[in-house]
């Protein structure tokens, strides 16, 4: 550790610390701020608009739902970890168990 920081007590570390977070978030705001000038300069050079939304925006087609979870529907009888909601594709366990010949609801859940 340097000997600028060692003499600093517990408290004036973590006064530096929070400091340099503040100045570190700052420049970057003002960074991305001027990217996106430019972005929209660019854009409008070639008679484009641009609409650019923060990541925390709502708006557009973005679902409030993404990322939630789906309960599982199916499981595999013969490892219980291996489940399926019924969306998407259908896993390899259950593929392999219908071409045998088996029957959906068998691996209904309740």
């Amino acid at each position: 550790m340097s000997n600028e920081y060692s003499a600093l007590s517990e408290h004036e570390l973590a006064s530096v610390i929070e400091s340099a977070q503040r100045a570190l978030k700052e420049k970057m705001d003002v960074k991305r701020k001027e990217v996106i000038q430019q972005i929209k300069e660019l854009a409008s050079s070639i008679n484009l608009s641009v609409d650019i939304r923060e990541s925390g925006d709502v708006g557009g087609r973005v679902s409030s739902r993404k990322g939630t979870k789906v309960a599982a529907k199916y499981q595999n009888p013969y490892n219980h970890a291996q489940t399926w909601s019924g969306r998407g594709m259908k896993p390899k366990w259950l593929t392999s168990l219908l071409e045998s010949g088996r029957s959906m609801n068998e691996f209904e859940i309740g």
